[in-house]
């Protein structure tokens, strides 16, 4: 077993799978979830903590382990405007990279976005990929960027344009072959358990992970 993982983005539907995921495995002594509000579980290596993602100080004291693993995200419709949602996708990942990087952790995981990039002419797409440059640019020792397609999934809140896509993929799923099979829709349970074995294989440098498969 190796110290802690801190996973940012707990309650989320990648992130509350990672937990589960992460406790049911002995890799990690603790799991410390930075969370706005505590979740309903109850394990004797889980640490939650209630943090304010604005505050640098708090985020100093609480950053501390060694693998940090970032499910956070929401939607510009839920965060009610471009720079709500930029406060949530891009800045509170950067935040604690930051403050992670300076406070010796060496491993970092990003949940982003198939097709993210910083000049992409998309706001979503251009935010997620402004992210990813940001964490590049902290050179961590180790960083996963995980690039998801639609995520299918129980999730709490109901994103009706995912959902209509998701039921629609089938239809086309055969023309998804070679270089399309990315944008084929991804269990979220494969995403937190790819996390969680990446985390497991002691690979350095800035790593891109796609799924193919549903």
């Amino acid at each position: 077993m190796r110290g802690t993982a801190i996973v940012i983005g707990a309650t989320g539907l990648i992130g509350s799978l990672l937990v589960q995921d992460l406790l049911k495995n002995s890799q990690f002594t603790k799991v410390k979830a930075l969370l706005r509000k505590p979740l309903p579980l109850r394990d004797g290596r889980l640490e939650q903590v209630v943090v304010d993602f604005t505050d640098d100080m708090a985020l100093e004291s609480v950053l501390h382990g060694d693998v940090l693993f970032c499910c956070i995200g929401t939607t510009i419709k839920k965060a009610g405007s471009q720079e709500a949602f930029n406060a949530v996708d891009y800045a509170i990942p950067v935040r604690c990279g930051t403050i992670a990087r300076k406070n010796g952790i060496t491993q970092f995981h990003l949940v982003s976005s198939i097709g993210a990039q910083a000049s992409s002419k998309n706001f979503y797409l251009r935010t997620k990929g402004r992210t990813e440059a940001a964490l590049r640019a902290l050179q961590f020792p180790s960083l996963f960027i995980y690039q998801p397609s639609f995520l299918t999934g129980n999730r709490k809140e109901v994103r009706f344009g995912e959902q209509i896509a998701i039921m629609l993929m089938p239809v086309f799923s055969f023309l998804m072959r070679g270089r399309w099979r990315k944008y084929r829709p991804v269990k979220a349970e494969n995403v937190a358990g790819k996390m969680r074995e990446l985390s497991e294989s002691g690979k350095t440098g800035v790593h891109y992970i796609l799924f193919h498969q549903t």
